[in-house]
């Protein structure tokens, strides 16, 4: 159930104009849509019930904080973005009500039990990485972590292989977790990726902790007929592996950018090596940039 006062339920259903039992401008089909599209779940499922004011009341009543302002906070951005032309039969956009409602949210997010849910993104090409974050994802959404732990660390191990193998570090299907995020900790420090000494002891760290994870997979969860670890446990495991792939995954990005501007300045360099003349890497760039430009200039028809 959603910690939503009764003044802040007032507020929601002011602002997404509930009263005569609709839900802003929404269709029964495009409410459905996107209470699916945001939160995973069937809102005309047998779980909710009545018109779509009811039906989203009770998605309030019945689901976590974390699940309600997922919903809630798409709704609100949709609806100013809907009134940004003034719709016949609807009230004017509020900005003061609109802000009211953000807090909301805002609140609801400070109160949810995991953070940093939306780290865990899977392979679009692997259908197996797929279903794993969906059910982890779940299992978060309805507030029961300790269910996650055996599929989180799934995968975590997938993903650090990945990275092992996007980086040629050498390993086998039989290397631990813990042992799996070592090796990766050194590829990092090997080429200077990490700048401070308290980051490399941070991360130096985690490896002991993902050993640990290991012996929680195998005993405390439902990977085998464990009794499962308790909620406030699990909760701080979610939350510090979660952190953790957050914090690698801004590594690999940051490596994905650098790679792609690389990439680019060579391809500047490939047109240019047909001139005799020798060229500077700031000429280089600078001709980098105007052919990106162009590239885009096409694009949009200029």
């Amino acid at each position: 159930m959603a910690n939503l006062k009764s003044s802040e339920k007032h507020k929601l259903e002011a602002y997404l104009e509930m009263k005569t039992g609709y839900v802003c401008d929404f269709s029964n089909n495009t409410f459905a849509e996107f209470v699916l599209e945001n939160t995973g779940v069937l809102i005309y499922s047998g779980k909710y019930s009545g018109s779509k004011a009811s039906r989203l009341r009770a998605f309030w009543d019945q689901e976590s904080n974390h699940l309600v302002a997922k919903l809630l906070g798409g709704m609100i951005e949709y609806w100013k973005i809907q009134k940004a032309t003034p719709l016949v039969g609807y009230q004017v956009f509020n900005p003061v009500l609109y802000e009211e409602c953000k807090k909301i949210v805002t609140r609801l997010q400070s109160e949810g039990t995991v953070e940093n849910v939306d780290a865990l993104t899977a392979n679009a090409n692997d259908n197996d990485s797929v279903l794993l974050v969906q059910s982890i994802k779940t299992s978060i959404d309805h507030n029961q972590p300790e269910q996650a732990l055996d599929r989180l660390h799934t995968f975590v191990v997938k993903y650090i292989r990945q990275l092992c193998t996007r980086h040629a570090i050498p390993f086998n299907q039989k290397t631990p977790l813990h042992s799996l995020f070592g090796l990766y900790v050194k590829y990092l420090e090997q080429h200077s990726l990490i700048e401070s000494e308290m980051s490399k002891i941070i991360l130096k760290s985690s490896i002991t902790v993902l050993d640990s994870y290991n012996s929680v997979r195998n005993n405390q969860s439902l990977a085998h007929a464990n009794p499962l670890l308790n909620r406030d446990e699990s909760v701080l495991i979610c939350n510090d592996i979660f952190s953790l792939i957050k914090f690698v995954k801004s590594i690999e990005d940051k490596l994905a950018e650098k790679k792609k501007k690389e990439q680019e300045k060579e391809l500047v360099r490939t047109r240019m090596s047909f001139s005799d003349e020798e060229v500077s890497d700031e000429e280089i760039e600078a001709a980098g940039d105007a052919w990106i430009q162009s590239q885009i200039d096409i694009r949009r028809g200029k």
